[in-house]
């Protein structure tokens, strides 16, 4: 591989803002994107994927590069430069590689990847905190499946075609997919394309969400006519999925306290052609009270710590932060409490996160099983989805049923 300035330039600079300022890797790499309408495809590939591999190696890379953050602009090019010679790059005659101590480098590399924290790129605190929740085996298969690239799934819209044909209009566009067993409505890429440009992706033919996250709507068990609410519906990937569950049928209250999120679940909605889906935003707890004793489903995707996702998400190695885990604990608990309310008696709830920790998942539900308020529910099943297991995001979801 030949590395190209412009290309190289662009890398430094989002990284300068992913690990200087603090801004989130996927919105730094969608505008580096649109810097030059020159790049082709290859171009492209080269500065979002590199980009989130230094990113997702940060610890490692900075160790063998013998810097510290915050990062200045030299410390950049001499990170730049162990992910390249760990590639087997050759490095060009540039200022910024000068002094590069190629052989020193793969030392460091071989020496370091001896010791988990260094070897996965994560912070002692992360690496201690997942011994202590999930024992050293399962935490090592699993910190080490979540650095893995995320492969690209889409969700098929059932509300608009089928699979069969799905796959036949992407394959006409030179997009080859695959069927993944046990996950009815999913396709995966076999190689990265950008499906956003596709004529079947503007039809709402199909959404991009991952397979673990595919299984929540599934396990809430949904029938046309229901009355469903999503509690956390965020952008609404899952109550799309739920929409077309229920073959339009029905009605899905989609909550959320953020109200941008939810006008980008209308535009989405209208792009699935998914009309049972009304949001309305909470802006006090009347909206939850009035919705008391009234729904056969609710799904509560909770906020989380989001270690489940890292693999998409390499970024979050960096932002996340031990106290913040402590904190969302509690708002997952008053979520639950809060929420719950608003099943009817005989009717089911799901509680799920994209967290691989005991802690925000069993742990949580257990507790409130012996609240005054989840005295009212049996729990009926669980799914613990690890991604050294599923090779997908790591996530947990947790099926209660309301007694009659």
């Amino acid at each position: 591989m030949r590395l190209h300035r412009n290309l190289c330039f662009a890398v430094i600079d989002g990284l300068t803002l992913i690990f200087n300022e603090g801004k989130y890797a996927d919105k730094v790499i969608q505008q580096l994107l649109k810097r030059d309408k020159r790049w082709g495809s290859r171009d492209r590939a080269f500065v979002a994927e590199t980009t989130y591999d230094i990113v997702r190696w940060k610890r490692l890379y900075a160790e063998i590069a013998e810097v510290k953050a915050p990062y200045d602009r030299d410390n950049l090019w001499r990170i730049f430069a162990v992910w390249a010679t760990l590639r087997g790059i050759k490095l060009p005659d540039w200022k910024y590689f000068e002094s590069t101590p190629t052989r020193k480098i793969k030392g460091r590399f071989d020496e370091l990847s001896q010791t988990r924290k260094f070897r996965e790129s994560i912070e002692d605190w992360m690496d201690e905190l997942g011994v202590k929740e999930l024992g050293e085996s399962i935490w090592t298969k699993e910190i080490s499946a979540l650095n893995e690239q995320a492969d690209v799934i889409l969700r098929v819209n059932t509300l608009k075609t089928s699979k069969e044909h799905l796959q036949s209009e992407l394959f006409d566009q030179d997009i080859e997919t695959e069927s993944i067993k046990d996950y009815p409505n999913a396709l995966k890429l076999k190689e990265r394309a950008n499906v956003f440009q596709t004529e079947a992706f503007k039809n709402g033919s199909f959404e991009v969400q991952d397979a673990s996250s595919q299984l929540v709507a599934e396990f809430l068990d949904v029938k046309p006519g229901m009355r469903v609410v999503d509690a956390c519906a965020g952008a609404g990937g899952k109550a799309l999925h739920l929409a077309s569950l229920m073959e339009n049928k029905g009605q899905i209250i989609a909550l959320d306290i953020y109200a941008n999120k939810l006008n980008e679940l209308k535009r989405r909605a209208k792009r699935n052609s998914a009309f049972n889906i009304e949001t309305r935003a909470i802006e006090s707890t009347k909206i939850i009270k009035k919705l008391y004793g009234k729904a056969d489903r609710v799904l509560i995707d909770a906020p989380c710590s989001g270690l489940g996702v890292l693999k998409r998400n390499p970024d979050a190695k960096w932002k996340l932060q031990p106290e913040f885990i402590d904190s969302i604990k509690k708002t997952q608990q008053d979520i639950l409490q809060q929420y719950s309310r608003i099943v009817k008696p005989g009717g089911k709830l799901v509680y799920a996160t994209c967290s691989i920790l005991p802690s925000e998942n069993r742990k949580q539900v257990d507790l409130f099983l012996t609240s005054e308020i989840g005295k009212e529910f049996t729990f009926v099943k669980e799914n613990n989805v690890f991604a050294h297991k599923s090779g997908y995001d790591g996530f947990y979801m947790a099926l209660l049923e309301k007694k009659n």
